[in-house]
This record gives C-alpha cells, structure tokens and sequence, in this order.
C-alpha cells in the first residue's frame, strides 16, 4: 500500500496529498439523469466507495484513480467549457475533501449537482448544491445502510433516487415514498436497473398507482448503449 493509498484509507492524507482529492476521471458529456438531465456537463467521478450495490456500474471506480489538487481539478473542468458539473463516484463524500470542492465549484458559478447513496451525512454540503440522493432498495443488497436522518437535510431543489430492480423494490419504494412523505421533501425519481426491469413495466406501475414521482431512463445508456455510467 501506498502512502496516499495509507492516507486515504485512515481518513488522513500525507503533506503532498492535502486539499487534494483521489479522482477516477475527469470527462465532458450529456448529462443522463435527474433534473439536469440533457444538458453538457462536466463529470467529476471521485474513487473510493464504502457500499457495494450488486447492480453497480462504476465499480472500477471503487479503487485506483489519481491524486489530484482541487486547484488542478477546477482548471480541468473550466476547459471543458460547461456550466452543469457533477461531482460522482464511488461516493463522493467517503472523501471528506469532496466538500471544499463542491463549495469552490459554486463559487466559481457552475450549476453543481452530487450523486451520493444516502449512506454518509450529507448535512455538511453547500446549500447551493443540487444533491441527487439514493435510497437503497432492498435488491441492491445495501438498504441497511440507508441513512435516513439525511432526509431533513434534503432541500426543495434535492432530488431523492430510487432504483429499482424488481417488484419488491418497487413495492418497498412505494411504502418509503409514502410514509416518509418523500414526494413533500423534494422531486422523487424511480429509475430501473437495466436489464433487470422492464422500463415500460415500471412506467405503468407508477401510472396505474398514481405516484407523485419522475420516471426517470438513463439518457446515456440509451444514446451510447454506455454501462459505465457515462
């Protein structure tokens, strides 16, 4: 094991690592998902994640990547030349630094959004950011790590996802959406797992019990048959 690699797994960072973050990769490209959905953005996916999803398709995210200054991250995203900016992962806030970024992003007058699974506090973010957060159903293999005091730190512009990966899933979604009064908080999408639910099925599941949720189709798997994520 590396010093940064005995750094990032003790939750400190050697002298040459500080206000540095491990990054997977740095990309330009539509935006597949939520209420940015369509628009060009730059993609900030950071490594390292505490969960293990079994439909996940960004494990290679989970290990390796590059250290990386916050500096440096912000003059590669502003060549891109976009105004949305997602900072993904792995989970993005398993790196405590993911913070100072997303704050010098808004600062800088991008429209941020953060994927995060719902298992880590997410009461620490900048308020200016669009927080996309997962709720585990239990086909995921992960809904005991649900943290659910984040949802009172969800605001109106958040955005609650739910996977879905089978009638159970949905089911349980269903119940969640309702006696935690989900659709109150903030927008409520349902997405299936690819290749494990029909999207059409889901769609009329949703119809037929008349629920206050988005559907939601990963746009870039549709446009690049893409499984990574992209």
């Amino acid at each position: 094991m590396s010093d940064n690699d005995a750094g990032m797994a003790s939750g400190t960072l050697s002298p040459a690592s500080r206000e540095s973050l491990r990054v997977t990769e740095i990309f330009h490209s539509i935006q597949g998902e939520a209420d940015a959905v369509g628009w060009p953005s730059v993609f900030v996916r950071l490594t390292g994640c505490p969960l293990r999803c079994v439909w996940c398709d960004t494990t290679y995210s989970f290990q390796g990547g590059g250290w990386q200054s916050i500096d440096d991250i912000l003059r590669e995203v502003a060549s891109h030349g976009a105004h949305h900016v997602c900072v993904t992962g792995g989970e993005p806030l398993a790196q405590k630094r993911s913070l100072i970024l997303l704050q010098r992003l808004c600062d800088e007058g991008y429209a941020v959004s953060l994927e995060t699974s719902g298992a880590l506090d997410v009461s620490p973010v900048d308020p200016r950011v669009r927080k996309v957060m997962d709720l585990k159903a239990p086909d995921s293999g992960e809904s005991a790590r649900n943290l659910w005091t984040n949802l009172d730190h969800l605001l109106a512009h958040d955005q609650i996802k739910i996977v879905i990966a089978s009638r159970t899933d949905y089911e349980w979604a269903s119940t969640v959406l309702r006696e935690r009064h989900l659709a109150q908080r903030c927008m409520v999408l349902f997405s299936p797992v690819h290749g494990a639910v029909n999207p059409r099925e889901l769609a009329e599941w949703i119809i037929a019990d008349k629920l206050p949720v988005r559907f939601q189709l990963q746009l870039h798997k549709l446009l690049w048959n893409d499984a990574a994520g992209h």
